[in-house]
């Protein structure tokens, strides 16, 4: 009876047939379908990298980023190893005030008093004093600050008329020899002269030292 009914309606028969279009399940593609449209894909010209443009931004990176940074680095850091040194003369340097300027000997002079001793910075960029003599005149020498033993800076006590180490108790005499440890030795010299337009020169000390009549242990 069925069959007959199929025989007499077939788009009956074609109604309740699963259909390839209507059907969830669907054909899953190839191994050989995957791969080939990968190699299309890949070889469209759309994903190929501009490597012209790759080399100029890595350069732009390079040179305008990279490169900048690490000089302003290094070069500070690699100044601290060259000595100073003004107009080709080897050991010879302007004395400076606390704001960096030149010392000029007649503004000096009216600005101390006989017997002052203030700080300038001289040779390596070390502290000095200056002195102020009867006269007045800067005297012909300075005396370096730095402490011999490690490395502090000794101020003058006017009232024991010397310069006493606040870190470990040195004491020096008023030429910036050492009477007293643990300081091994007395603090360096430099000769004070003034050029033609009265800047303040300082340079480097190279004779027996007066104060011990022995060689400069500075150099």
């Amino acid at each position: 009876m069925i069959l007959a009914v199929f025989l007499v309606f077939p788009s009956i028969a074609q109604a309740l047939a699963p259909s390839a279009r209507t059907s969830p399940l669907r054909a899953r593609p190839s191994t050989t379908q995957l791969m080939a449209a990968e190699s299309s894909s890949s070889s469209s010209p759309s994903f190929v990298p501009d490597m012209a443009k790759r080399k100029l931004m890595n350069d732009i990176l390079l040179f305008g980023g990279v490169l900048p940074a690490t000089l302003a680095i290094a070069v500070p850091y690699l100044m601290v190893f060259v000595p100073p040194a003004e107009r080709g003369e080897v050991g010879v340097t302007s004395a400076r005030t606390k704001l960096g300027e030149p010392v000029q000997a007649g503004a000096w002079l009216k600005a101390h008093a006989v017997g002052d001793r203030d700080l300038v910075e001289g040779l390596k960029s070390d502290p000095f004093y200056l002195i102020v003599d009867d006269g007045p005149k800067i005297r012909d020498y300075a005396i370096n600050s730095i402490c011999t033993h490690l490395g502090c800076v000794v101020p003058w006590n006017k009232a024991a008329n010397k310069y006493i180490c606040p870190c470990h108790g040195s004491q020096y005499t008023e030429t910036g020899r050492v009477v007293r440890g643990p300081a091994p030795l007395s603090l360096a010299l430099a000769h004070v002269d003034e050029d033609e337009k009265g800047i303040v020169k300082l340079s480097q000390w190279t004779e027996t030292d007066f104060r011990t009549d022995t060689d400069p242990w500075w150099i």
